[in-house]
């Protein structure tokens, strides 16, 4: 089989290319999870590594996400919390609504169309009910395509990063500026829920993590402006259902709902369905 026809998953070669996800054996199995999670998958029990050791299926590989829940997804090379390189999560005015400037020290400004993000997040282990008190840490790159804190032109910066604490009915809101498309990737912001503002500091206690993806027509119109030049042809080379993240379903939890224009700039909304009773399984190694 031509290589680079393998089929893969988030990422990853299948080891065995002609089984179900669930059969690609332990050793896949835990890489899927990654290190950040592992242990506090096999604690559930030793039984469960038992017959994976033994050729079963491991329950730690079997989907944990509830109906309706959004679906758990990689953090990604750059998230900055910790778990990969830097932890931005730890450092004081982290907890910010306007994200498009560095903060402690930095003093750059990403450029871009504004963009004001709206997540609402709910429960689904207390019936669906508004998550107040949340912390919802989002992260996304610039207009170049490149991620603060990691890109080389822009190590020394932290922008387009930040907390917001959820409100009675759940909600947070960013201002920001549309991200780029970069290559082999479509347009999304990434995000980490946390079931309170005092667990930020530790990624690990995250109760979900998940990407937001913008939709074609809005990228399109930004695509045309000063700055995003290098999307226009990104974007063309990429599709939503071939995407590696939200290509599964189109990213038909993830995909946002945005109202706005050039002038005014766009609001991206997208409901967070999280379900606290579940164990999170992304956050794997960068790839």
């Amino acid at each position: 089989m031509d290589r680079h026809r393998w089929p893969t998953h988030q990422g990853r070669p299948l080891p065995r290319p002609a089984d179900d996800l669930e059969d690609q054996g332990l050793g896949f199995d835990l890489g899927t999870l990654g290190r950040r999670r592992m242990l506090r998958v096999l604690g559930l029990g030793a039984v469960a590594v038992g017959v994976a050791a033994c050729g079963g299926t491991t329950s730690a590989a079997a989907p944990t996400t509830a109906p309706g829940e959004i679906p758990d997804e990689t953090a990604g090379p750059f998230p900055g919390d910790g778990s990969n390189g830097a932890n931005v999560l730890t450092q004081s005015g982290i907890v910010r609504s306007d994200i498009r400037a560095s903060f402690g020290g930095p003093t750059g400004v990403a450029e871009g169309v504004p963009m004001t993000l709206e997540l609402t997040v709910a429960d689904l282990a207390r019936g669906g009910v508004p998550f107040a008190g949340a912390a919802v840490y989002v992260w996304h790159c610039d207009r170049a395509g490149e991620y603060s804190l990691y890109s080389e032109n822009i190590a020394g910066e932290n922008y387009l990063r930040g907390v917001q604490i959820a409100d009675a009915s759940g909600l947070v809101r960013f201002t920001s500026i549309v991200p780029a498309c970069y290559a082999g990737r479509w347009p999304h912001v990434h995000l980490e829920v946390y079931p309170d503002a005092a667990g930020i500091v530790d990624a690990d206690n995250a109760v979900a993590t998940s990407q937001v993806a913008l939709p074609e027509d809005t990228c399109r119109q930004v695509y045309g402006q000063p700055g995003y030049e290098q999307s226009v042809t990104n974007l063309s080379d990429v599709t939503l259902a071939g995407d590696n993240v939200f290509g599964d379903d189109s990213g038909a939890s993830q995909l946002a709902a945005v109202t706005g224009d050039l002038t005014r700039g766009y609001t991206v909304a997208l409901p967070v369905r999280v379900d606290t009773r579940t164990t999170p399984v992304a956050g794997g190694p960068p790839r």
